[in-house]
């Protein structure tokens, strides 16, 4: 079923549980504040105060398909590299492929464009042997 498909009930509740969590990723992928609200394409004002009260988050599907996408990003370097600190550091590491030319994943989402969001996740997936999962 689609985001925009589902009661507002059900986006509540899956937004609050994806502010649990998003912080969390932001913690360990060593992302700034402002790093964390641009991935997700809200102001710092905006994210500090879901981050701080997650039951109050109104994420709309905009935000909730972003913060899908950050969440595949996250498991898929999790089953794609099992050791925590190494799935944790890839963002921040230059990678030789073509789609980050040298620089690391992070300055591409940097862009705070879906789409970057978007090529991430589907080169992830790819080197995973799948689609979206």
């Amino acid at each position: 079923m689609a985001l925009q498909d589902q009661s507002p009930k059900k986006r509540h509740d899956m937004a609050t549980a994806a502010m649990r969590t998003y912080p969390n990723i932001a913690k360990a992928w060593g992302l700034g504040e402002h790093e964390a609200a641009l991935l997700l394409g809200v102001p710092d004002s905006t994210y500090r105060r879901w981050r701080k009260a997650p039951e109050k988050s109104r994420l709309d599907v905009n935000h909730l398909e972003r913060m899908s996408l950050i969440l595949g990003i996250y498991k898929a370097l999790q089953i794609l590299l099992p050791r925590t600190d190494a799935a944790d550091s890839w963002l921040c590491r230059p990678n030789s492929n073509p789609l980050f030319n040298g620089a690391a994943p992070l300055d591409r989402l940097r862009s705070g464009l879906v789409q970057d969001l978007y090529v991430v996740r589907q080169h992830l997936d790819a080197a995973r042997g799948g689609g979206f999962a």
